[in-house]
């Protein structure tokens, strides 16, 4: 943590010395999540890693090198670019097992099961098994995030979670006692999971990635259930949400991302959960097709999300540039469409769940997470206050102007 507190800083003088006065870009920059385009060290994505203009990367299965020493040149990329970081990355992977896996066997890695044959099987020894095979090669290969594990129940005989059996079971008791043993096994080996997909996808009949899913009418209270428990037993790291559209849940009829009523209102007033909570995919059609970019960026960080994912991997979508996205955030700072405290929340957010990896005891390090935000801001207001420079009238002037600032401020 002592070393995440020194980067952070170093990284803020940085910034303070070759643009701007205030700390907007570092925050905005750990809020990106994106993906790469091949299977190697893109020098783009590297470029951007070293300016800090992401916080977050994510691999597919079209960045996993299709030779016999796959495991060396992973490793070699997300070391590269953890390298490059000023500030820690989370590298990020979707490795649930079964269908939803990056690291196949035909690549040189160890066979996964499906969550749904894991369910069948109401054996928790065989979940803290793969679990633990699975969380030991991602931290050997460098990856410190897994969205997993899946605690949609499976409800619907949908496409894109019953069918592929992404969840446990129908039954949200089993779900969330195997969930749970995912995350345990994962923070043994200092690798952040995330719960997904709130508020509960496995009563969808459609599928998010092509279209709108509308779950109005199909929706159970009980998809909330593992939530709750994991909450409540201290077993959330991150939470990742669904686009699904639920009008009983919010009234305007948004996706899941991008409602406040769910997100804010839900997850984390009436199931007290604080931490990290990541997008799903923001160039899913249910979003891209439906929602502008500028539009669908103010709506979900307003509703509560911390890290955008444009993964740049779905299929007629339009690319997103980093830059493109870092600079509409901003934008909506400086109209006022969406407040700094907000980005602020996240930024705390983040660094605090950042502290955790490679199995950190975080509460030894909350003291000093409170004196990073303040030696953060005190930086940026000494900053402002060497921009605003005025031509003093007397010798008393330039002190009474720079108590009225101390007091704005």
């Amino acid at each position: 943590m002592k070393r995440l507190l020194f980067w952070v800083l170093s990284f803020a003088c940085f910034w303070g010395q070759a643009q701007t006065p205030d700390l907007l870009d570092i925050k905005i920059g750990q809020m990106i999540l994106i993906g790469m385009p091949r299977a190697e060290v893109d020098p783009l994505v590297l470029d951007e890693v070293k300016k800090g203009k992401v916080g977050a990367l994510i691999f597919f299965e079209k960045n996993i090198p299709n030779k016999p020493n796959a495991f060396a040149s992973v490793k070699n990329m997300t070391w590269t670019y953890q390298k490059a970081a000023s500030i820690p990355l989370f590298i990020c992977i979707d490795q649930e097992g079964g269908k939803v896996n990056r690291l196949k066997e035909k690549y040189g890695f160890t066979r996964s099961v499906t969550a749904g044959a894991l369910g069948k099987s109401r054996s928790l020894d065989s979940v803290a098994f793969y679990a633990e095979a699975t969380a030991a090669t991602l931290a050997g290969l460098g990856f410190n995030v897994n969205f997993a594990p899946v605690v949609d129940l499976a409800i619907t005989e949908n496409t894109v979670i019953f069918k592929p059996e992404r969840a446990y079971s129908s039954n949200e008791d089993t779900v969330a006692l195997m969930a749970a043993e995912v995350v345990k096994q994962h923070r043994k080996f200092g690798v952040i999971t995330a719960l997904k997909h709130f508020p509960g996808h496995g009563s969808s009949k459609e599928d998010t990635h092509f279209g709108v899913a509308d779950v109005t009418n199909t929706w159970n209270e009980r998809e909330l259930t593992p939530y709750k428990k994991l909450v409540d037993a201290n077993m959330v790291d991150a939470v990742m949400t669904a686009h699904i559209v639920n009008k009983n849940l919010d009234s305007k009829g948004y996706p899941g991302t991008l409602s406040k009523e769910i997100l804010d209102g839900i997850l984390r007033k009436r199931l007290g959960y604080n931490g990290v909570v990541f997008s799903d995919d923001m160039q899913m059609h249910a979003i891209s097709k439906n929602f502008g970019l500028e539009e669908s960026i103010k709506l979900a960080i307003n509703a509560g999300v911390d890290i955008l994912c444009f993964s740049n991997n779905i299929s007629g979508s339009d690319e997103r540039t980093v830059d493109k996205v870092h600079s509409i955030i901003k934008k909506l700072v400086a109209s006022g469409e969406i407040k700094p405290e907000r980005i602020d929340e996240s930024f705390q957010r983040i660094v605090q769940l950042k502290s955790r990896i490679g199995n950190k005891d975080i509460p030894a390090y909350k003291a000093e997470i409170a004196k990073l935000q303040d030696q953060l801001n005190k930086q940026q207001t000494e900053k402002i206050q060497e921009v605003v420079v005025t031509e003093p009238q007397s010798k008393e002037e330039p002190e009474v102007k720079k108590k009225k600032r101390k007091r704005n401020q």
